[in-house]
């Protein structure tokens, strides 16, 4: 991991809440968020509009040129990578070079949505302090708040020295197949940067504006029993078994028995079995065809697992591989299948320094310190698969409710603080010396 600012010895001091008197600097960035309100919801209404699902890949394509003109008029140069290869659109990488010697900032969004054309939710309204759409908060809102974060830097003169990249996925809610070749550029950006900040939504609790840190993997498994089929009046005999089905059953109740632990959390979405079963090309969907009569001789499951680090989730594949290799009545194969996924973010020191740095950032906001959010409260995202090679932080996007559904709302003054927070943060680290070698 980087050198973690030199900061650790002071997040005591960084995290309290002491507020600081904004610096002139500081004060015009604030103004200015607050002076382009009508010009950022304009923007990310025009966004919203324009749909943009994952398999949409025209649509994904028409929101990176909505967006390119924002960025381009505050002096970065877009580069567009093509993804089709991998059933995607494509990423979004706009480049803003700065001071060769100071730190280099890596922002992550993503242009995509879960709403694809034939979804009946597609246009943005707004309602007093609540705006609704597609993508409203996940992540246009996002997308809006980087761009109102560095117009103000800009306003304020601190873009001009700043070396900032910013990397918007065609994929984030369905990545492109195979998923190292999908996510390659990514992890290139990430391992030539200094600091990562996504900004995909603001988590709350009870009110709270709170710091993520951490986000737990997400990586799906595939189990595939076959056993001895016959009449099912020989069912529970010796030299017969018990059918697929039930050694399924057996299985994915052994899973939940004996795999807890904090963290990991491990959940069965799809099951079938039969007299023949299988999984579609899709891998949303399960057949099964057979008789009451007939001992089912084939099983199919899948799932996903989640963990807080590689080592845990290392971990728990080897105890789901020996829980699968014990034999089972009339079983005559059992096999599971780890797939593609995305990695865990573990809460490092050096994101949790970071943090720190938003604390203090929150303090000349006149802000409450934000403390870290339970893992367990985030899904997986984009920056964890860079979450090995740089310090991060998570959710720095507007506060949004109902993501991922026909509800789904953005809390407009949350964009405004957002915004603030993110401008004054990365004015002051993209300001700072690029740290020595790993």
């Amino acid at each position: 991991m980087r050198a973690m600012f030199g900061i650790l010895a002071g997040l005591a001091m960084a995290s309290g809440s002491a507020e600081a008197a904004p610096s002139a600097i500081d004060a015009k960035m604030i103004a200015t968020v607050d002076a382009e309100q009508a010009r950022t919801l304009d923007f990310l209404e025009t966004m919203v509009n324009q749909n943009s699902g994952s398999r949409n890949l025209d649509g994904v394509r028409k929101v990176r040129d909505i967006v390119i003109p924002q960025f381009t008029a505050l002096g970065f140069v877009p580069r567009w990578i093509p993804m089709e290869q991998t059933g995607r659109a494509g990423h979004l990488v706009l480049t803003h070079k700065g001071n060769v010697r100071d730190r280099k900032l890596l922002l992550i969004g993503h242009l995509d949505t879960v709403f694809e054309p034939d979804s009946p939710f597609q246009k943005y309204v707004r309602e007093g302090d609540l705006a609704k759409g597609p993508g409203v908060g996940d992540d246009k809102g996002g997308i809006a708040v980087i761009v109102a974060a560095l117009r103000a830097m800009q306003a304020a003169g601190t873009l001009k020295t700043a070396n900032i990249v910013v990397f918007l996925t065609g994929d984030e809610e369905e990545a492109g197949d195979p998923v190292d070749v999908a996510r390659a550029d990514l992890v290139a950006a990430a391992k030539a940067a200094d600091v990562a900040l996504d900004f995909e939504g603001l988590s709350r609790e009870n009110g709270n504006d709170m710091g993520s840190i951490a986000r737990r993997s997400s990586q799906s498994w595939t189990l595939t029993i076959a056993a001895k089929s016959g009449h099912s009046s020989s069912v529970w005999a010796p030299a017969v078994g018990d059918g697929a089905i039930t050694a399924a059953a057996r299985i994915v109740t052994a899973f939940r028995d004996e795999l807890p632990e904090p963290y990991l959390t491990l959940n069965v979405g799809l099951i079938a079995g039969g007299a023949q079963a299988a999984v579609a090309d899709t891998n949303a969907n399960v057949s099964a065809q057979g008789k009451t009569n007939i001992i089912a001789g084939q099983a199919v499951a899948r799932g996903d697992l989640r963990t807080l680090s590689p080592q845990q989730n290392a971990a728990a594949m080897r105890k789901m591989e020996a829980i699968v290799a014990r034999p089972y009545a009339g079983v005559t194969s059992a096999k599971i299948d780890f797939g593609e996924g995305y990695p865990p973010m573990a809460p490092t020191a050096g994101n949790k320094a970071l943090l720190a740095r938003l604390n203090a950032v929150n303090a000349t906001l006149g802000l409450p310190a934000m403390e870290p959010l339970d893992p367990m409260k985030r899904g997986a995202g984009d920056i964890s698969f860079v979450a090995a090679d740089i310090d991060g932080l998570v959710g720095l996007g507007p506060h949004s409710t109902g993501d991922h559904s026909p509800a789904e709302a953005v809390d407009v003054p949350s964009i405004w603080t957002q915004a603030k927070r993110a401008a004054l943060l990365m004015s002051k680290l993209a300001a700072e010396p690029a740290p020595g070698p790993r």
